[in-house]
């Protein structure tokens, strides 16, 4: 097992990683013997991932972290880095290695404070690893500020640190950093291949990888989710069951409702998970005593905690309500397949009564116009308007065609 086995469908840009990577292992060994770097260098500072949710750009730039910190000793007679063994390896992959730093954020948006924190660190030499690796997987959420921090460390990078930043796409990233970064570009992997890693990888049944994997039409995470969890499943039927109960005014309002609970319950569920243990760790952390009372000077970094678990109760409703839209738009997509006679495969098979029922019920044009609907809520929920509102407006809009 190598660090690319978890790369499903993305040869492409497993070669050119891999080909980085022996570039890379041949750099260090040249500088610590003293010898001439080899030129034709196919190794950057900075390197940028984009491809659709799903594609696996989080997995790609962790599995090129892995191999750039691979100390296997097959290396030296002819092997490539990554094996997947060695502690290099193994520490990157499960987050634990020194000089590997992963950063996501469960937040709307990533600061100027959290990014200088990471610039200072970039500057720092490998304490353990062979390379200084700073994995940003939601570049896509930089501040413009943040951006403008992050530019300074990309334009004059210290010599053993590597950049790797994962984005939807090259729009969702400032010209000026994409401009110094090597770009890949990742695409959705195949059905047949997310099913079958769903299948080696994590035991799961191959009707019900086969299934899952064609209802998120290759987004790997979603398959996984929608394989595993019976919650999950739940969910989705019940957005399925939108674009029948939307025959008047009521029916949308209450079908609109439903979608913000269910997606309020789901922050709900993550807060009682989370918070509480945050909460109370912060509390020990600043010395509370046995009955609660916090000692004085700690409001701040109390009210500071409970913003950010509001931002994230609120980023939290809004990836749920984004999944239940995608799986909306996948509905339809199936329904205009069926009124063109296009002959594509369907995603959503498991709801095939109710896909002939809608197509047979409207025309392709009210289809496409139902479609856009969907995107327009997409868009209004990215511009912060009142998620009801938006989903309201939606669902009356999938009411008229």
């Amino acid at each position: 097992m190598t660090v690319w086995d978890d790369l499903v469908g993305q040869d492409r840009v497993q070669e050119q990683l891999g080909a980085a990577a022996r570039d890379a292992d041949a750099l260090v060994t040249a500088d610590s013997e003293g010898k001439p770097v080899p030129p034709g260098s196919k190794m950057t500072h900075a390197w940028l991932f984009t491809g659709p949710p799903g594609s696996g750009r989080s997995t790609a730039a962790r599995a090129f972290a892995a191999a750039l910190q691979c100390t296997s000793p097959d290396r030296a007679l002819g092997g490539a880095p990554g094996c997947g063994f060695c502690d290099g390896c193994h520490t990157a992959l499960i987050g634990t290695h020194a000089d590997v730093e992963v950063i996501r954020t469960d937040l709307l948006s990533i600061g100027v404070k959290e990014t200088r924190e990471l610039v200072r660190r970039a500057q720092l030499s490998p304490a353990v690893g062979r390379w200084q690796v700073i994995v940003m997987e939601d570049a896509d959420r930089l501040t413009e500020g943040a951006g403008n921090v992050l530019l300074k460390a990309v334009e004059e990078p210290a010599p053993r640190t590597v950049w790797l930043l994962c984005a939807p796409s090259l729009e969702d990233v400032l010209p000026t950093i994409r401009s110094r970064c090597r770009h890949l570009t990742l695409r959705t992997p195949p059905v047949d291949a997310v099913a079958d890693v769903l299948i080696r990888r994590d035991g799961i049944d191959p009707e019900r990888a086969a299934s899952a994997a064609r209802a998120t039409q290759g987004h790997i995470g979603r398959a996984r989710r929608l394989a595993t969890d019976e919650r999950a499943r739940a969910r989705r039927a019940a957005v399925l069951k939108v674009p029948l109960r939307v025959h008047d005014v009521g029916g949308c309002l209450k079908a609109a409702q439903e979608l913000i609970d269910t997606a309020t319950d789901d922050a709900k569920q993550l807060a009682e998970e989370v918070d509480v243990k945050e909460t109370d760790d912060l509390k020990a952390a600043l010395g509370a005593a046995a009955g609660g009372r916090m000692p004085r000077g700690t409001a701040g970094a109390m009210k500071e905690l409970e913003d950010r678990q509001k931002r994230r109760r609120t980023r939290t409703q809004r990836d749920s309500l984004d999944l239940a839209l995608s799986d909306l738009t996948g509905f339809y997509r199936d329904v205009l397949a069926l009124q063109l006679g296009s002959g594509i495969a369907l995603a959503n098979t498991d709801v095939r009564d109710a896909l002939d029922r809608v197509a047979e019920d409207s025309t392709a044009e009210r289809t496409l116009r139902r479609i856009e609907a969907v995107i327009a809520c997409r868009r209004a929920l990215d511009r912060n308007v009142a998620p009801l509102l938006a989903v309201e407006a939606m669902t009356v809009a999938l009411r008229a065609g």
